[in-house]
């Protein structure tokens, strides 16, 4: 049982941003130090991607463990209330996040995608993989860096 009322809690989960979030800064921060200029949260890009370089068509999104599923087939029996809310919704995220990478990739753009713990674990690894697909998409259209 939780320690926290269902008021409490309700309050905690519309405090999570959905944007400018912890380990979104922590990636953004990473990755520009790198030399990459992107935008954020770009509304004319299908999925409004985290970051995106529209120049290269590359596409990067940071994704919360617990909104997005991750390892979602084990974990999925972890809520405790309000269960049917939970499982509808996050299935839909994870739904939406296959038809945004599909959507992306049929018009030509790289779509990256981070788990939260991921960048937390290790953003410099992460940010080292944008990197290394962001120059290998610059060398490929002729571009200077």
């Amino acid at each position: 049982m939780s320690k926290h009322s269902k008021e409490q809690i309700s309050k905690n989960m519309r405090a999570v941003k959905s944007k400018g979030s912890k380990i979104e800064l922590l990636l953004g921060k990473s990755i520009w130090n790198k030399g990459i200029r992107y935008r954020k949260n770009n509304k004319t890009i299908f999925g409004k991607p985290d970051f995106s370089i529209k120049r290269l068509k590359l596409a990067i999104f940071v994704d919360g463990d617990f909104w997005h599923g991750k390892d979602w087939q084990n974990r999925k029996n972890d809520h405790k209330s309000n269960k049917k809310f939970w499982l509808e919704k996050i299935e839909r995220n994870i739904s939406r996040d296959r038809e945004v990478n599909i959507y992306l990739k049929t018009q030509g753009w790289i779509v990256l995608r981070f788990w939260g713990s991921q960048i937390n674990r290790n953003v410099d690894s992460c940010a080292e993989r944008v990197y290394r697909k962001y120059l290998k998409l610059v060398k490929l259209k002729n571009m200077k860096y």
